[in-house]
């Protein structure tokens, strides 16, 4: 009897560490994902980034959650080329796309580019975009590709900033057909259709969620609340300007910084709800969350009109939006991953925009596509404070306005500016002159002529990618 009671104890024991090694061998729920890319927010707009009166308290939660990275790069000092790099993991130069995309033009993401979408829709995953498209000439373009071409199931989009504003806006498209005045501000409304397609959506699969916010881009209107949270810093009446007025406002004066104050809070909010929405629904642990901006902001140095009352902090960095100066390309970065970041880490690792989708495609054992150039590596090193690996530095191209440079490339510390003729301007080492304001060129010729070396090889080798479209113009410099 004894013998008995010995096996059937063994037996008990045995089993159920057998059932838990038989569970644990079935491979993990592949991640959701939900990527926020929001429009010109600067370095220094968000409380976790140092700004001294907006309140941020739902980003900065996301940031004491996850890893927050102070040297987070937009691939392009403005929002198409931005998007067209972060869905391909390649230097925008080399989709054909330089800058912004006014309506009715030539340039679009072409569908030969393999997007971040279509690879996971690939993969089993259900996609959406709700939000900021700006990869096309408008949303009505029949012969330019639009987001269902490139891997979104669900697209509930805008073509590049919400009329006439931010409030009751007229232009969004639900799967290719116009919606006509949809009633809300634009951040609540991307929110308030994010949160349906959750819900509503099968659960049979991983969902990829593209949320690109269209705050704080001109022209910025915000709901009365928050307005009234920053009105000592605003004087006079708020008047939103509208897009597409042709001419120069009669009576046009700088009232204070309170609107743009009120713009970031209100984002900050409808980013609490996606993420209140993600934990009612037992959604956050399994959820991969990036909150990105896409360039740097409008700053007190206004060279439009229509800029005029926006206030945007770029952490002291110098420059702002259209500059290839730190204060048009560092922008905030936060990844929070439950079990894989730990809580409340930063990184000072140089990380891009184009560097996401191998990132993501590396956790998911997706590989990347193998038949184009893929500029940016797998950066995932960085979420336990590893060194980041790279055979070559980050590069930016882009026709800055006269004086400003065209061309940098970024080695770690050391950042090289060029002309429109590619001749060096300026060389300077970010961890001692975060400033940009001590050119050593004189000083380390050397590391001048290596990373002007590299830079005009990248020039060359974007300049001749064979995936280029036939609309693209030669950019390289007129010698």
């Amino acid at each position: 009897m004894k013998t008995l009671w010995i096996t059937i104890a063994a037996f008990c024991f045995v089993l159920p560490n057998a059932v838990l090694a038989q569970q644990s061998s079935e491979p993990p729920a592949r991640p959701n994902i939900v990527l926020m890319y929001v429009d010109d927010l600067g370095y220094g707009d968000l409380a976790s980034y140092g700004h001294p009166i907006i309140e941020t308290p739902h980003i900065d939660q996301l940031a004491s959650e996850g890893l927050r990275m102070t040297a987070f790069y937009a691939p392009s000092p403005l929002c198409s080329p931005s998007r067209a790099a972060l869905l391909t993991g390649r230097t925008p130069y080399r989709t054909g796309i330089k800058s912004w995309i006014p309506q009715n033009t030539n340039a679009y993401l072409s569908e030969q580019e393999v997007t971040l979408a279509t690879w996971l829709k690939k993969a089993g995953y259900d996609t959406a975009i709700v939000g900021k498209w700006h990869l096309n000439g408008g949303l009505d373009r029949t012969d330019q590709a639009q987001p269902s071409d490139h891997g979104f199931d669900h697209a509930y989009v805008l073509h590049a900033f919400p009329l006439p504003h931010q409030n009751n806006p007229t232009n969004f498209y639900a799967n290719g057909e116009p919606l006509g005045e949809v009633k809300g501000f634009a951040a609540q409304i991307v929110v308030d259709e994010a949160t349906r397609w959750l819900r509503e959506r099968k659960e049979d699969k991983p969902f990829f969620l593209y949320v690109p916010f269209i705050e704080p881009h001109a022209t910025i209107h915000s709901p009365k609340e928050f307005l009234d949270k920053y009105k000592r810093y605003t004087k006079g009446e708020p008047i939103p300007v509208v897009n597409g007025q042709p001419d120069y406002p009669q009576g046009l004066e700088a009232r204070g910084p309170g609107e743009y104050y009120a713009n970031v809070s209100h984002l900050d909010n409808q980013v609490g709800r996606l993420m209140e929405y993600l934990d009612e629904a037992d959604l956050s642990d399994n959820t991969m969350v990036f909150f990105l901006s896409d360039n740097g902001p409008v700053t007190m140095d206004w060279r439009a009109w229509w800029e005029v009352n926006l206030y945007g902090e770029t952490g002291g960095f110098r420059g702002r939006k259209a500059d290839l100066y730190e204060g048009g390309i560092r922008v905030p970065g936060i990844i929070r991953y439950p079990g894989h970041i730990p809580e409340g880490t930063t990184s000072d690792a140089p990380v891009s925009g184009y560097d996401i989708f191998p990132t993501i495609a590396s956790l998911l054992n997706l590989g990347m596509p193998k038949d184009r150039a893929i500029d940016g590596v797998d950066v995932s090193a960085a979420f336990e404070g590893r060194p980041i690996e790279r055979s070559k530095p980050l590069f930016w191209a882009f026709p800055a306005a006269a004086g400003g440079p065209h061309y940098v490339v970024l080695d770690g510390d050391w950042k090289l500016l060029a002309d429109a003729n590619a001749n060096p301007m300026a060389l300077y080492n970010l961890s001692e002159d975060r400033f940009e304001l001590n050119d050593l060129r004189q000083s380390r010729p050397g590391k001048a002529e290596e990373l002007h070396t590299i830079m005009i090889a990248y020039i060359e080798d974007v300049a001749s990618d064979p995936l280029r479209p036939d609309w693209a113009v030669d950019w390289r410099p007129q010698k």
